[in-house]
């Protein structure tokens, strides 16, 4: 997260979009290096401080409320010991409170019986207004000390703490359906009006409506040290550079009820129904649930089983911590070997341990006796719920866990999927030779050089059958520990090259084999598994790969850049990456063998009957599959065409990416031939970047568009797992306008104001 850095603290922001030797870490797309202020490297003392305040969700909709937030930032630069001594220190700080969100979700349409006769009616409804907040502390410290220019030594500190969440303020309901739980009774329907089946309004009696508060966030905290160290010996520049890293993120996904308690019923009154607008139907509640002596926090429904298994709530508490140590070694020298002018020589190792834990379970009244135990809700907050019309009770559910709550633990197959370890051992050695020469006429400097990457990776987990796990303790659903792992070869090949075509024009040319390593999570070991009934009887299961390979690709990259001085550019570049391997979650044919026990049940009709062979669904590398396409940019000050308009200029950048990676048939319903080809996850085909501008005399005017076409993404489901899904395309517009004062005592100072999404898209 690039917000976690103070702006003033960044000397230099470098994007490679084909890699060079020397980069470590690579990306497929482009790799990005964020690099600190060096202090030495500045002439004199140096402080930045700024404000900003902000307004979220302007001008929402149906009357729910508006967020803001405030961001401080503090940075010093200076030079001690005629400037053999540097030191840089910054600090930030952001707190923001979004503004509120509605959410409705439809349960459908149904039918119930009215005066001896079926009726259309609908089926539920879920109302929710959801509020983001964003808390982080940001500081960094750098101390450098170069006594001679032969020796320089750098300490770089860096802590990062913060806290994200959602909170979901809610209520929800059946009409022709219930809620699911214990103790709601059958619906009937009364006092209805009907017209052509449907009963446009009515009221249903035998009725229970929940009040849902619920919190999903995290808090985070991120510790790096790094030692860098540069030496000179005779022809040689050497470098040694430690660093060590930590994270730790606590997350926290409180889902609370509260409503009449207990067996009790009440009513729920509805109109403008025509039988198919169900979010346009008014919904009234027969008791008011923004009072406090109406909703109380219990087991509203008896989702869990009811009497003898009470839940008043759930809450998951993941814990993953993930710590990286690495050091690298570098040299460089002057040479004259033809074509080649310099070398340099690398090794870096990195060490990665990253784990998850946590607890989970149902949520009981602390004290409470019996399963209808109810408490009053906290504090006299009350919030619309969703574009419902009518007010809740509210209240955030932090902190409540041994004041209001007590856990009860749970363990079950999907819980162990979740608790897993992985480590990752990196070793690369690189060579790199600096380009500068001439050919065809033309002058051209760049790079050629060679990774040797060598990566030994383990992953821990459980694996649970899921018939011997017939309750949600570890007695009553054992799990046995595994784990696996891998280990492999990637010789990375690199050339980069330059032409100089003269008249300020350029012909860029990159090739090389690069690889993007899998998220740590998906290397995790363990399973769960059993018998799935629905359509084809057949054993399924899920979980990670420990063998897990990263995309590789070979790509091939061509610009043409043409400058008008240091007034403007044009540029057309062509992409073409080659996918070896690519990572996707999907179904494969898997032996469930070593796992089967006695009491695991196969499948008994259909083509798998007795068979122990079934489908796995885990993450795979595929093969075959490319991406390719086109970026055009083009940055035009006015001044070009007129000296009136100097100061005014517009900046244009446009791409078109295609990808396909080919999904097998098996595993998947919608997949009638051999395969299918899907574009790759997180990629839109069109994005484009619109920006006008004035800048001059101190003052900076834009406005700015970014449109970017429908993609396949990938979200969190309910129970915190990955899920792709197609996301809708958008465009954002943004406006900003600022003045820096020229002159005076107050030279330096700026004012600026933006606004974000203007178009409230």
């Amino acid at each position: 997260e690039f917000d976690l850095f103070p702006a003033e603290l960044m000397g230099s922001i470098v994007i490679y979009k084909t890699p060079d030797a020397a980069v470590i870490g690579q990306g497929l797309a482009s790799t990005i290096d964020l690099r600190t202020v060096q202090p030495l490297d500045f002439g004199k003392r140096t402080v930045a401080v700024s404000y900003k305040k902000s307004r979220l969700g302007v001008k929402q909709r149906d009357g729910l409320p508006e967020g803001d937030g405030d961001r401080y930032t503090l940075s010093y630069i200076d030079q001690f010991a005629n400037r053999t001594i540097g030191v840089a220190a910054g600090f930030t700080r952001y707190e923001e409170m979004g503004g509120g969100q509605a959410k409705f979700n439809s349960w459908g349409t149904g039918t119930m019986q009215y005066n001896g006769a079926d009726v259309k009616t609908p089926g539920g409804f879920g109302y929710d207004t959801e509020v983001g907040s964003h808390n982080r502390d940001g500081a960094f410290a750098s101390l450098q000390w170069r006594p001679n220019r032969n020796f320089k030594s750098t300490v770089d500190l860096f802590y990062s703490a913060g806290e994200t969440g959602l909170k979901k303020t809610g209520f929800e309901g059946g009409v022709a359906f219930n809620g699911g739980g214990k103790y709601e009774l059958p619906h009937g329907l009364g006092s209805a009006t009907v017209a052509g089946g449907v009963a446009t309004s009515g009221t249903i009696s035998n009725w229970k409506g929940v009040v849902r508060n619920h919190y999903e966030g995290n808090e985070d905290d991120l510790k790096t040290i790094g030692w860098n160290n540069e030496l000179k010996i005779g022809e040689w520049t050497t470098a040694a550079d430690l660093t060590w890293s930590k994270a730790t993120k606590l997350g926290s996904r409180y889902e609370t009820t509260a409503g009449i308690a207990g067996r009790a019923q009440d009513t729920l009154s509805y109109s403008n129904f025509d039988g198919g607008n169900v979010t346009q139907v008014k919904y009234t509640p027969g008791s008011d649930y923004s009072d406090r002596n109406i909703a109380r926090l219990t087991d509203v429904m008896g989702w869990s089983g009811g009497e003898t298994s009470p839940q008043a709530g759930y809450l998951a508490q993941p814990y993953v911590e993930d710590q990286v140590k690495a050091v690298r070694l570098t040299a460089k020298k002057a040479v004259e070997w033809g074509p080649i002018t310099g070398t340099t020589y690398g090794f870096n190792h990195t060490s990665r341990d990253k784990s998850r834990t946590g607890d989970e379970g149902r949520l009981l009244i602390k004290g409470g006796s019996g399963p209808y135990a109810a408490v009053a809700v906290p504090g006299s907050e009350v919030a619309q719920a969703g574009a419902s019309g009518f007010n809740v009770v509210s209240w955030d559910p932090r902190g409540s866990l041994g004041s209001i709550y007590e856990l009860a633990n749970k363990v079950d197959a999907d819980i162990y999927n979740k608790y897993w370890d992985v480590a990752e051992r990196i070793n690369t050695a690189y060579f790199m030779g600096d380009l500068d020469g001439e050919l065809f006429g033309l002058n051209y400097r760049g790079n050629v050089g060679l990774q040797a990457v060598h990566t030994r990776q383990t992953g821990g987990g459980y694996v649970i059958d899921k018939a011997r796990c017939v309750g949600n303790t570890a007695e009553t659903c054992p799990a046995q520990r595994v784990s696996d792992g891998d280990s492999y070869w990637d010789v990375l090949p690199s050339l980069n090259v330059s032409f100089d075509l003269g008249n300020d024009q350029a012909l860029r040319f990159g090739a090389a084999k690069v690889v993007s390593r899998a998220n740590l999570d998906d290397l995790r070991a363990g399973q769960n598994f059993g018998l799935a009934t629905q359509g084809v009887s057949i054993l399924t299961g899920s979980g990670g790969n420990p063998q897990l390979k990263p995309f590789r690709a070979k790509q091939l990259d061509l610009s043409y850049e043409k400058y008008f001085g240091n007034k403007g550019y044009i540029s057309a570049a062509v992409f073409y990456k080659k996918l070896d391997t690519y990572i996707l979650r999907a179904p494969r044919a898997f032996n469930y063998a070593p796992y089967i026990t006695p009491t695991t049940p196969l499948p008994t009709t259909g083509p798998f009957a007795g068979s122990t062979q079934g489908l796995f669904t885990q993450p795979t590398n595929g093969d075959g599959g490319n991406i390719k396409g086109y970026e055009l940019a083009v940055n035009v000050p006015f001044s070009m065409v007129s000296q009136y308009l100097d100061g005014f200029g517009v900046m244009v950048n446009h791409s078109d990416t295609r990808s396909g990676i080919e999904l097998p048939e098996i595993g998947f319903a919608n997949v009638n031939g051999d395969s299918v080809t899907i574009p790759l996850p997180g990629l839109s085909r069109k994005v484009s970047n619109l920006r006008l501008y004035y800048e001059k005399n101190g003052f900076q005017i834009a406005a700015a568009a970014r449109k970017r076409s429908s993609f396949l993404g990938q979200v969190s489901d309910f129970q915190d797992n990955q899920q792709l899904t197609f996301i809708k395309g958008d465009t954002i517009v943004d406006l900003q306008v600022s003045y820096e004062v020229q002159s005076g005592w107050l030279k330096g100072v700026s004012l600026f104001a933006q606004a974000q999404n203007w178009n409230n898209a």
